[in-house]
């Protein structure tokens, strides 16, 4: 069950990546608001390097970062940085222009939380949010009642969350099969003379292991094959090709640094 309007009456819950202020929706707290199209729209994102995916963006975002999976969950998420506080896609508020844009960040500023009390979903907006204010171009309420940006909002979260589920399913059934395995994204730099120097350790995640998926029995592999989820995981698989576009992009940001500095 979903609501935009009514006040929780229990405690939320619910992941708020990048919300610093989430609030239940409402006439009462938010009547006077909307919000005005900023010059720097995903300014929010610059300063993380992982974004959670649900499983059927892979394919698109396979093109532009690693998809991996990580901590106790197994979540996936896309790398779009190298260390922690640095997005490489984000540049002056925008993503670069071939960058696939994760849904987990197009909801933004609304967003589900669990109302544990009534057991149902409540959207809320980041009432921190810099494009939100009063006498915004776009309203979110409009004769009291709900505006068509926020009935669109409240329908692309239910989406959100189905995928969302659909994500936690197709986890689930990765590990059931005992398909996953940690492994590292390494770098080895070159010493001046054109040796190689010591591996630095970029990062440790979980991913697919192309060795127990062949092992799988022919019928598990039609199955997998039949449910779409063979596909995901080798949407998964190409993508981690994507370390050696992070390294390079990663360079070319550091390169690129002195010369803006004396510009």
């Amino acid at each position: 069950m979903t609501d935009t309007t009514s006040q929780a009456s229990g405690t939320l819950s619910g992941n708020v990546l990048f919300y610093t202020q989430p609030e239940p929706i409402s006439f009462e707290a938010h009547g006077k608001l909307g919000v005005t199209p900023a010059d720097k729209p995903y300014a929010f994102v610059a300063e993380t390097n992982i974004v959670p995916l649900t499983v059927t963006e892979f394919a698109p975002a396979a093109l532009s970062y690693p998809i991996i999976f990580v901590g106790d969950q197994k979540q996936p998420v896309v790398a779009m940085g190298l260390r922690q506080g640095e997005n490489l896609f984000v540049d002056n508020g925008e993503f670069r222009s071939d960058a696939y844009i994760p849904a987990y960040v197009r909801r933004y500023p609304f967003v589900f939380a669990n109302d544990d009390t009534q057991n149902r979903m409540i959207l809320c907006i980041d009432r921190a949010a810099p494009f939100l204010g009063e006498a915004g171009e776009v309203p979110l309420f409009e004769n009291d009642q709900p505006s068509a940006y926020v009935n669109n909002a409240m329908e692309f979260c239910n989406n959100f969350e189905q995928e969302r589920l659909r994500t936690e399913s197709f986890v689930k059934l990765l590990t059931d099969l005992d398909l996953f395995e940690t492994r590292e994204a390494n770098f080895t730099p070159r010493n001046a003379d054109g040796s190689a120097g010591p591996v630095q350790k970029l990062a440790e995640y979980y991913a697919v292991s192309e060795d127990k998926l062949k092992a799988l029995p022919v019928e598990k592999l039609a199955e997998l094959r039949d449910n779409g989820a063979l596909g995901q995981i080798y949407a998964h698989l190409v993508s981690l090709l994507g370390w050696e576009r992070l390294i390079a992009m990663a360079f070319a940001r550091a390169a690129a640094v002195p010369t803006a500095a004396n510009a």
